[in-house]
């Protein structure tokens, strides 16, 4: 058989086997790669293309295909399913070579930054250089072995290159080894050079047999256990803060009877939302720079954190001064060694986050913190909801404020449903406000902020949610969340063109589409910085001056746009009636039935009016001379938040 035909026959029958997070509690088992994506070219056209199309003929359920319109959003569609499936499973994307191959760049990036498998196979130029250069070849006079495809070395978790199809069988076994690999996962690339895709060669049986992957969950030290249970005693101020890492491990559960049991006060990363509810007692919402006044009041004077699966981002640190008790201490519980030993801890626990929270809660049996601390946890919460129930309830005109929407969707969607977001100004405002009900109900990726993940991204989260309710259904149960984007115009215009993938598919992915005229997050930052929001505003160009900051808006319609691309688009007008027709429409869009196809409802927001501040901070360095009163201002003020900035070693 070709390189190509054993590639999709071996990804075809790989299994994901975990021992929590099955039906009824039992053992997991599915599909490592449920499908591929795939835009051909001349790199793999007759290469993995073909051996699709052969496999289709034949046995179409062994390798399904899946088109995409661009290579990044198929990577990130892979990466969507990935996090809803708590890296069990994920899509691998077949490119062609040059832009094709070049296109997964961003995506690769994204991938490894979340900690997120995707598994891609760009194509690459004649191995045999019996062609030479081909089209799309990069050429390097200081070293001719190298192409485009090399630019995903520092991107990839894995990367190797088949030169020789006998090399495929490695190349295969360590890049699935890393996939699922809950400390080591990211993107993993296999280039694969257009001639060998094609090249036949003798494939053993038994690479072509069923292989299970199972997911590694270590358990803790004893020792790491007992220490940590005694600094957890020791301490007077302990908070937890709760990552991705708690979800990836099924570890809500124990979590919260930990919380319950210690009454330790529990604040989570954008990876961490729905570690707890939002309204359970102990459950403080978002940590630092996008996160409530209730946790960002106690992190700051906490004496001992307890980092549970996080890879303490500096939103999450607030640039290093969230933490301003000089003798506070940390113990990180992570599975990935990097994430464990992170501000110097002298007790890293390299560990499974279930596993260890259970040791933990009977180690500390009879163990409660200080009613002092209670009290605060109970007070700051209270502030922080009223706070929030004010920005849901504002009542701009003649345009409505980005708050008030987030309130509307937010109780418009059904616990179980999912929100979807990336960038802008949106991730740290459903970070700080989203009232969380149901642990896969938020999906925000925040590692890399890709602008342009949105919609690709909930269409991959859709389908992992489409696949799960269909297993739940033929084991009798039932599953069906409905998976809401949200995304500003900037996003949109990033990469709207999974919405005609979402059209051929019929698969019905709701959007709300927030149209700002412009780039709200970084405009807000702008003016904090001292720049008045220079390049941040979508106008027509005034020549005289040379700017785009005070012409007229342009005179798109995006809504007209999603139309043409045969979406199903509900307006809502501006006015008195806005939020309450944006309720209306986003619960006709979940009452149309699935198969359907994508929904795209579309609202115009003030951009100037800001979400509630988190009194906290974010280090983005402001110019250190400028002519700019502006700038002048903002620096004094960086200058201030930089003194209580700390270097966190213990």
């Amino acid at each position: 058989m070709t390189v190509a035909q054993a590639l999709v026959e071996f990804l075809g029958r790989q299994y994901t086997v975990d021992s929590v997070g099955g039906p009824d509690g039992g053992v997991y088992r599915e599909r490592l790669i449920p499908g591929m994506f795939g835009i051909f070219g001349h790199g793999n056209v007759a290469g993995v293309g073909q051996a699709l199309k052969q496999w289709q003929v034949v046995d179409p359920t062994l390798m399904p295909y899946y088109q995409g319109r661009n290579e990044q959003a198929q990577v990130h569609q892979a990466v969507g399913y990935a996090r809803h499936t708590r890296r069990r499973q994920t899509f691998a994307v077949s490119t062609s070579i040059g832009p094709g191959s070049s296109n997964l760049l961003t995506g690769a990036a994204l991938a490894t930054a979340n900690r997120l498998p995707a598994l891609l196979l760009p194509s690459d130029t004649f191995a045999t250089r019996a062609a030479d250069p081909v089209l799309q070849q990069l050429e390097q006079p200081h070293g001719y072995d190298i192409t485009v495809n090399d630019a995903f070395r520092p991107l990839s978790k894995y990367f190797d290159r088949v030169n020789r199809p006998e090399q495929l069988f490695s190349a295969l076994l360590h890049g699935l080894r890393v996939l699922t690999d809950p400390a080591e996962t990211g993107a993993v690339t296999i280039a694969l050079p257009q001639d060998v895709q094609a090249e036949v060669f003798e494939v053993p049986e038994e690479f072509l047999a069923e292989r299970e992957w199972r997911i590694r969950r270590p358990e803790p030290e004893a020792e790491d256990i007992a220490e940590a249970a005694r600094r957890i005693r020791a301490a007077k101020r302990p908070v937890i803060i709760a990552g991705g890492g708690v979800l990836y491990a099924f570890a809500t559960d124990q979590l919260r009877a930990f919380a319950e049991a210690t009454g330790i006060p529990v604040g989570w990363t954008q990876a961490g939302v729905g570690s707890l509810a939002w309204d359970h007692p102990q459950a403080l919402g978002a940590v630092g720079s996008t996160g409530t006044t209730a946790a960002n009041a106690v992190v700051r004077d906490a004496d001992l954190v307890i980092g549970i699966g996080t890879r303490y981002e500096d939103f999450t640190t607030a640039s290093r001064t969230a933490f301003q008790d000089p003798d506070v201490r940390f113990v990180n519980i992570n599975v990935a060694p990097i994430d464990a030993y992170k501000h110097g801890t002298s007790l890293p626990i390299v560990a499974d986050a279930r596993k260890a929270l259970a040791a933990l809660t009977t180690a500390l049996g009879g163990y409660r913190v200080g009613a002092e601390l209670e009290r605060v946890v109970a007070d700051e919460k209270a502030r922080w909801d009223d706070t929030v129930d004010t920005a849901f309830a504002q009542d701009n005109q003649p345009l409505v404020s980005q708050n008030a929407i987030i309130g509307a969707v937010n109780r418009a969607m059904d616990p179980r449903d999912v929100v979807v977001c990336a960038a802008g100004s949106l991730p740290g405002d459903l970070h700080k406000m989203w009232r969380i009900r149901d642990p896969f109900g938020y999906h925000v990726e925040y590692a890399y902020s890709c602008m342009g993940y949105e919609i690709p991204g909930g269409l991959g989260v859709k389908r992992a949610a489409l696949d799960a309710a269909a297993r739940s259904s033929a084991e009798g149960g039932e599953e069906n969340r409905d998976v809401v984007v949200m995304v500003g115009d900037g996003s949109y215009l990033m990469m709207h063109t999974e919405l005609v993938t979402a059209v051929a598919e019929g698969i019905k992915l709701i959007t709300v589409l927030i149209q700002n005229h412009g780039y709200a997050s970084i405009g807000a930052l702008s003016e904090q910085l001292g720049s008045q929001r220079f390049g941040t505003k979508y106008r027509t160009l005034d020549r005289q001056h040379h700017t785009f900051d005070d012409g007229e808006k342009l005179p798109i319609d995006l809504a007209a746009n999603a139309e043409s691309l045969g979406v199903t688009v509900y307006r809502i007008e501006p006015g008195p009636h806005a939020i309450a027709d944006l309720e209306a429409a986003i619960g006709k869009a979940k009452a149309a039935p699935e198969g359907s196809g994508p929904i795209v409802i579309h609202i115009e927001s003030d951009p100037l009016v800001d979400a509630p501040s988190s009194e906290s901070w974010w280090d983005v360095p402001v110019s250190g001379a400028s002519e700019l009163e502006s700038t002048k201002q903002a620096f004094a003020t960086y200058v201030d938040h930089k003194s209580r900035q700390r270097p966190l070693l213990g």
